[in-house]
């Protein structure tokens, strides 16, 4: 099954006080290689603010030519379909993809069942594989690890793909290094849950019961 990896830009950090998605990228990932992408920017009816403009190089002005939020999230929905979700930082993303595609239920009654769909975080993934990267920051483990954004970071297809590019490494080193060979989403989310000194157990374990 394809992995979803997934990026926003937004008006600020949390639809909790308000702010909404300006922008999503999604990366369709099968092992190690990108198999389809989505993009588009989206118009929320929110204003976007002077920093976030020179950050994001997102204007107002390109929002107004936008597709609506609703639109576009009904749209990246139903690409990502059954597929698991994976971002850097996820419980950013995890939290504007809960509130902008639950808003598309609004309109049609029910929201769309991967609404609540749990997503693996290559940024926690990369604190308990690679701590001797010290700073995890998605630009700091590039540099690390030597990924190329393809264009601007902090826009959303060139912070996606580099998310997949990472995830990709994080399976090769996994199974490089611990024999790994069956790399699913449920495995990730369980390392990036385990305290950093029960990695290698869960790891092992793993291992284990697939060789049974």
């Amino acid at each position: 099954m394809p992995i979803a990896v997934i990026d926003f830009e937004t008006t600020g950090l949390s639809p909790a006080m308000g702010d909404r998605a300006t922008e999503i990228a999604i990366v369709l990932m099968e092992g190690d290689r990108v198999v389809d992408r989505f993009q588009s920017l989206m118009n929320a009816g929110a204003r976007i603010n002077s920093f976030i403009e020179s950050f994001t190089g997102i204007t107002n002005d390109m929002i107004a030519n936008a597709p609506p939020a609703e639109e576009v999230m009904e749209a990246a929905s139903r690409f990502v379909g059954d597929a698991p979700l994976v971002a850097h930082n996820a419980s950013f993303d995890r939290r504007f993809w809960e509130a902008e595609v639950s808003r598309i239920g609004w309109h049609r009654g029910v929201a769309p069942a991967n609404a609540q769909s749990p997503f693996a975080c290559t940024m926690l993934l990369s604190r308990r594989l690679y701590p001797e990267a010290r700073r995890f920051a998605l630009a700091s483990l590039a540099a690390f690890h030597d990924l190329s954004f393809s264009s601007r970071a902090h826009r959303a297809m060139a912070d996606a793909e580099v998310a997949a590019l990472l995830l990709a490494r994080i399976q090769r080193d996994l199974e490089r290094r611990w024999d790994v060979f069956d790399c699913s989403h449920e495995l990730l989310v369980k390392v990036q849950k385990a305290p950093k000194k029960k990695v290698a157990d869960v790891l092992r374990q793993h291992v284990a019961a697939a060789a049974s």
